[in-house]
């Protein structure tokens, strides 16, 4: 009997749904994978990009997440898988457009509160995080981060 061979996600998606293997973290990968967005968050202030272009950016990043993880997690049936940090990087960018900062106790917040609101799933992150579709996977972590950043712009507003 020949050894079928088990199919897999091609390699371009895996490394974009699992930024870059971060999500291959054997322990917490959404922990891993909100926190390597941090080079891409030092390397958009490095660049000085705007809001405007942040917004742009986090907007193509939500499309061609919600289409590759729907087409991963359809032909794979797969409904949400650990590995897939995409959201959580896009989550993490969110977060940020509220303060565009890269002081360290400000990064430490975005990380902190986005982790938390990405955890607890607040109405309507927990509504989307139980579609079946790529949709659910993305944009649970995108209402997360707008909980984060609001809450991240009040305390820096507060306390600078």
């Amino acid at each position: 009997m020949k050894d079928q061979k088990i199919q897999s996600p091609s390699i371009p998606s895996v490394i974009f749904l699992s930024w870059f293997y971060s999500g291959k973290a054997p322990k917490a990968p959404g922990t891993f994978g909100s926190l390597a967005a941090l080079p891409l968050i030092y390397l958009l202030d490095y660049l000085h990009v705007n809001i405007y272009n942040l917004i742009g950016i986090i907007i193509a990043l939500y499309v061609a997440a919600v289409m590759v993880t729907q087409n991963v997690q359809k032909k794979y049936n797969l409904h949400d898988p650990q590995w897939i940090v995409i959201d959580e990087v896009i989550g993490m960018l969110i977060t940020w457009a509220f303060i565009m900062t890269t002081q360290l106790h400000h990064l430490f917040l975005v990380f902190t509160l986005f982790r938390f609101f990405d955890i607890i799933k607040i109405w309507p992150a927990s509504y989307f995080d139980r579609l079946h579709h790529g949709i659910g996977t993305i944009t649970d972590d995108v209402f997360s981060a707008l909980y984060a950043g609001i809450l991240v712009k009040i305390m820096t507003s507060l306390a600078p």
